[in-house]
């Protein structure tokens, strides 16, 4: 699929208006091409109602690697799982992802109610306005409140205050204990990788020793170059990605205006990529032409 004296710009981690970014699956594509991309990862949470879309609109030279992000939760913490190639309509995994997205609905109305509680006027009409046909998420609702005059930005709605983890208009929902999480994708023929381990800011921190449980039930890689990771903590999953057999990827978690449109702004590397394909047997990757 690669030539093997091209260079290549690969991101295995982006999100549309399926479910929390801002954009269409053919205008991530098509800013991916624009900004050098040749690889793209479509990972929306929980859901793969992107795929169709995002294969129709595939603009010349951009190779399309279906995706999921998936909804797992670890010792009470959430935690994100990323999962490529899989088969999509494999019954088990087919049928947890639609009770996760269930359980979005649910606790969405959930901090709408707790919101209006603490006195921000916010609507379960605009989250469900702003999330569209999309999965929703906490930052729909975050878009709500600044529509709503009560933060000015998302960073500020995620935090113990209002809507992040431990805060006050916070519920939990439903996710996947991650052991199974990475025992259906691969018995759904795809790869799991790790998604931002330690990204601190936003309270996804988790030690070796989970990793390492992971990588003992069939994890392949670790988002190691991520925006939210800092260089000694890059280092660390590297080397420790490295002692267990695992591949070390990189992604932009581009959310389109929520992030500022950084697609490509971390990569992962060809090897790294191959690594990932040559175990994959789910789904393949989608070449343009």
């Amino acid at each position: 699929m690669i030539g093997q004296n091209e260079r290549v710009l690969i991101d295995l981690h982006s999100h549309s208006n399926v479910s929390d970014g801002t954009e269409p699956p053919a205008e991530v594509l098509s800013r991916a091409r624009a900004k050098g991309v040749d690889v793209l990862a479509l990972t929306d949470h929980d859901t793969v109602d992107g795929w169709d879309q995002a294969t129709a609109a595939l603009p010349p030279d951009l190779t399309l690697v279906p995706g999921m992000e998936l909804s797992c939760r670890s010792d009470g913490r959430s935690l994100h799982l990323l999962a490529y190639l899989f088969d999509p309509h494999e019954p088990e995994l087919e049928a947890e992802r639609r009770r996760i997205l269930d359980a979005r609905v649910h606790r969405a109305r959930g901090m709408v109610d707790r919101l209006q509680e603490l006195g921000v006027p916010v609507t379960w009409e605009q989250v469900a306005r702003l999330a569209g046909e999309g999965a929703v998420g906490r930052p729909h609702i975050a878009r709500a409140m600044i529509e709503a005059g009560a933060v000015r930005t998302v960073e500020e709605a995620f935090t113990s205050t209002w809507i992040g983890s431990g805060g006050r208009a916070q519920v939990k929902r439903y996710a996947l204990d991650p052991v199974r999480a990475v025992r259906l994708v691969t018995a759904a023929g795809g790869v799991a990788v790790l998604a931002h381990p330690r990204a601190r800011k936003r309270g996804y921190v988790f030690g070796d020793a989970l990793i390492e449980e992971l990588a003992g039930v069939g994890l392949s890689g670790i988002e190691v170059d991520h925006p939210d990771h800092d260089a000694k903590d890059r280092a660390a999953l590297r080397g420790l990605a490295k002692g267990l057999g695992l591949v070390s990827t990189g992604s932009s978690d581009d959310h389109g205006e929520l992030t500022g449109h950084r697609l490509g702004c971390e990569t992962t590397s060809r090897d790294a990529f191959e690594a990932l394909l040559n175990e994959a047997h789910g789904w393949t990757p989608v070449i343009s032409g």
